[in-house]
């Protein structure tokens, strides 16, 4: 079975725009356009597309989606090796952000302490405090 893009865009849940980014970036292969008609896609190009989604929504970016989709099934260890690197930088942002959150807490905390408009501690803590001192 061969498919249109607009067929292959609807079977696969993903946009147009989203094929021919994909073609561009060399993770989906553009079929030869006949004279005068459509390119025609391989049914193939949905598990292709689907995989590609399903890679992104667990931390994968194209750069590494690509890489994957050059392993074969027999490839394993170095698919678990990507895997186990991902979920160390997701282990990084996870800290990362933690550490924001305290900081954001921290300074929510002191704002409801002061209860004062004219001392917020939001505030404070993003202002230039250079700026007052080189005067």
């Amino acid at each position: 079975m061969k498919l249109t893009i607009g067929k292959l865009a609807k079977h696969s849940g993903v946009t147009i725009e989203t094929i021919r980014h994909y073609q561009r970036i060399g993770l989906l292969d553009e079929p030869e356009k006949p004279p005068g008609g459509y390119r025609l896609y391989p049914a193939e190009a949905v598990s292709r597309l689907r995989f590609i989604k399903r890679a992104q929504r667990a931390g994968f970016t194209l750069k590494e989606v690509a890489v994957l989709l050059s392993l074969d099934g027999k490839q394993c260890v170095e698919a678990c090796r990507l895997a186990e690197q991902k979920c160390r930088e997701i282990d990084r942002q996870i800290d990362a952000l933690t550490t924001l959150k305290q900081a954001l807490q921290q300074l929510v905390d002191d704002c409801r302490q002061t209860g004062s408009s004219e001392q917020c501690a939001v505030l404070n803590a993003f202002n230039d405090d250079d700026t007052a001192s080189s005067d």
